[in-house]
């Protein structure tokens, strides 16, 4: 069990740096005072789930999944 947990660890380590890089390269949520009048609502806003932040969007939760479950699988104790 020795090598898959030093496999394993190798990819959470991978998953770690992954998730900072992308979490630092998203832009932020909040639209400024555009949002007040409904100036967000534009053809980019209703679409953004196709655009290059959409997909790091779901890159996002899917390397965060992947951190929790190997990090739970890590710190077993019989592993």
């Amino acid at each position: 069990m020795g090598v898959l947990r030093i496999i394993l660890t190798i990819i959470f380590i991978i998953d770690c740096i992954g998730l900072t890089i992308i979490v630092l390269l998203q832009e932020g949520k909040s639209a400024g005072l555009g949002t007040i009048g409904g100036a967000a609502e534009t053809y980019w806003g209703k679409n953004k789930s196709r655009s290059m932040e959409g997909a790091m969007v779901r890159i996002t939760r899917i390397m965060a999944i992947l951190f929790m479950v190997l990090a739970v699988v890590l710190n077993m104790k019989r592993f």
